[in-house]
């Protein structure tokens, strides 16, 4: 564009100079965004007289016939001095005319040049733009092609996926359901086989019912006779029966007649002791104490078996006591070890103990309730692992209540490393043993979890339960447990329940 500019410049610069300074009657051409300017040649002093006749040429004008010869003659010279300027004019308007031409084809060449290569750049900035639209395009569609193939893909592998397990599954059905035909040919065997011996006993017998008909009426009336001698045999045992209380009665009454007998042989032994005695000074009686605590500060350290006389009683009590833990002085009322005793026992067993104080054992549930509320009790449980591993938990305050009240529980004050929370069951509830139920479930506990023991609800604990070998790997319901210690997985060797008072 700027070039166009340039030449158009240099075309008005010549055509100013041809006009040789004069000015000239200018004329201006809008092409599009350009604008061209060409200036004519002036006909404006030139006369132009009616009887002129202009032509489309430019090689000359025709002039007009003269009406009389004189003025033609007087004229003559005048028209042709302005001839002859006119020829002059006019050739070099021609020439001019001609340059223009010229200057204005090669314009028209020159802006045609410019158009048609601007034309072709725009179309080839056209073709590039939509080509770069259309590749864009053809990318995008590429994309989109690809991402469409790939979850075409995935569903394709998802659908070979389900299929190959719909084919799996319909193999497996198909395996099962041979193997239930099979199974029901040979029960449909079996039924056809049983059937056919059905029948064979059932004529079997038929021929037998008809064969022992006879036989049968026999053993009726046998039958008859029998029950006849059970009643007269039945009328006689009761007869014996009643012999028999009256033998039983006489037979108490002589084991008491024996027991006043052999009560009063002892009152004559003890009186002729007493006449026997050679010395006159009085025995020295030995030391009484109500537990392992008063024997532990009478000097003994060792653990062992040790005799006690609880508060208000005359009779002594075998009873172990372990003076090693935490200072000794422990009156032990529970023991497990082995497993040589059994604990699934009943009430009165709990209540006046079993096994030997110096094996596995329980104190009893009388002599527990009469040491603990003597006065201020503590309770210590130590408890075994079949790894080895010992914890224990510690009661700051213990006692039971008596008989009348189930031997319900009362503890408060827990510590220890057996577990976080107390194992043990809330304070009120009661004893309870497989023939004396007095848990709170409507179940029976002491007969699902065995032994006898404070249940709550089957609770948490049970140091009574069934003492399974340490090698046993099986976790069951009746065993030994202390829950919060290592949950239903314990299987403890060793269990034991001690008692010493709160302020020693």
């Amino acid at each position: 564009m700027g070039r166009m500019l340039g030449l158009t410049l240099a075309y008005l610069a010549h055509l100013a100079a041809c006009t040789l300074g004069s000015e000239r009657q200018q004329h201006q051409v809008q092409h599009g965004p350009c604008s061209y300017t060409f200036i004519l040649p002036e006909m404006e002093h030139c006369q132009r007289q009616k009887n002129l006749e202009v032509s489309n040429t430019l090689q000359g004008d025709s002039p007009a016939q003269v009406k009389s010869a004189a003025s033609q003659t007087t004229l003559g010279r005048t028209q042709k001095n302005r001839s002859s300027r006119q020829e002059i004019k006019l050739e070099s308007l021609e020439s001019a005319t001609e340059n223009n031409t010229l200057w204005l084809q090669k314009l028209e060449n020159f802006i045609q040049e410019n158009v048609r290569s601007g034309m072709e750049e725009l179309k080839r900035t056209a073709v590039h733009t939509q080509t770069a639209a259309m590749l864009e395009m053809g990318t995008n569609l590429l994309s989109q092609s690809a991402e469409q193939t790939r979850k075409l893909t995935d569903v394709e592998t998802q659908v070979l996926n389900q299929t190959s397990r719909l084919e799996i599954q319909l193999l497996e059905y198909s395996l099962f359901a041979s193997r239930l035909e099979k199974r029901i040919l040979l029960q449909t065997q079996e039924i056809a086989r049983l059937s056919d011996k059905n029948s064979f006993l059932e004529e079997r017998l038929s021929a037998l019912e008809a064969r022992y008909g006879t036989e049968v009426q026999g053993l009726q009336s046998e039958k008859q006779q029998l029950w006849e001698l059970m009643q007269r045999q039945g009328r006689l045992v009761g007869q014996l029966q009643g012999e028999l209380g009256s033998a039983t009665l006489n037979n108490t009454l002589l084991q008491r007649q024996q027991a006043q007998l052999a009560d009063r042989v002892e009152q004559l032994l003890a009186l002729v002791n007493h006449c026997n005695e050679i010395s006159h000074m009085p025995r020295q009686e030995p030391p009484r104490f109500r537990d392992c605590a008063e024997i532990r500060h009478s000097g003994e350290t060792a653990s062992g078996v040790y005799s006690i006389r609880l508060t208000n009683s005359t009779r002594s009590i075998k009873v172990f006591c372990d003076m090693e833990t935490r200072g000794g002085g422990w009156t032990v009322f529970q023991h497990r070890r082995n497993g040589s005793v059994d604990f699934h026992r009943g009430w009165k067993d709990y209540k006046l103990g079993f096994g030997e104080p110096s094996g596995e054992h329980w104190l009893g549930n009388d002599i527990v309730h009469k040491m603990t509320r003597s006065g201020e009790y503590s309770l210590h449980v130590r408890l075994k692992d079949r790894d080895g591993n010992e914890a224990y938990s510690h009661y700051q305050r213990f006692y039971i209540e008596g008989e009348e009240r189930n031997y319900s529980l009362h503890v408060e004050g827990f510590s220890g490393t057996a577990g976080r929370t107390n194992s043990m069951a809330h304070s009120g509830t009661q004893f309870s043993t497989k023939d004396r139920d007095n848990d709170r479930c409507t179940c029976k506990c002491a007969q699902l979890a065995s032994g006898g023991w404070w249940f709550e609800a089957c609770g948490p604990s049970n140091l009574n339960g069934v003492y399974y070998p340490s090698s046993s790997s099986v976790v069951r319901y009746n065993g030994i447990k202390w829950y919060y210690w290592k949950g239903p997985n314990l299987r403890v060797t060793m269990a034991t329940m001690m008692v010493r008072p709160a302020n020693f």
